[in-house]
């Protein structure tokens, strides 16, 4: 396939795709206790995961994402009440409770689907 073949159909693709949602509002301070702790809950497939928020300043802080044998430790910026580490995206719906969306992908078929789940601050 010529190189310009290639070049044209991510050009297309490009031009296809749905553009994401993008928060214009600025960083600010948060409520460290809101956000502190760990959070843990379960996915559909009953797969466990945990959330450990620390050293949570201004809008800045440090995460572990636990899942299975999946370890990330990430530091993060808030936004809106929310924030992403790897493929999920943690928010926090109301004191105590976060919305925990995540990119899971099936390594036989190589599908993706978004899995969303409700985590308790504990």
């Amino acid at each position: 396939m010529p190189i310009s073949d290639i070049m044209s159909v991510l050009a297309s693709s490009y031009r296809a795709a749905s553009v994401t949602n993008v928060s214009h509002s600025k960083y600010v301070n948060v409520d460290p206790k809101a956000f502190q702790g760990t959070w843990s809950g379960k996915y559909a497939n009953n797969q466990a995961y945990t959330v450990a928020i620390s050293d949570v300043s201004g809008f800045h802080a440090k995460v572990k994402y636990q899942s299975g044998s999946t370890v990330l430790y990430q530091d993060v910026l808030i936004r809106d009440n929310a924030f992403r580490i790897g493929d999920s995206k943690f928010t926090l719906v109301r004191p105590g409770v976060a919305q925990i969306k995540t990119v899971m992908t099936d390594p036989a078929s190589g599908a993706s689907t978004l899995e969303t789940s409700y985590a308790n601050q504990g």
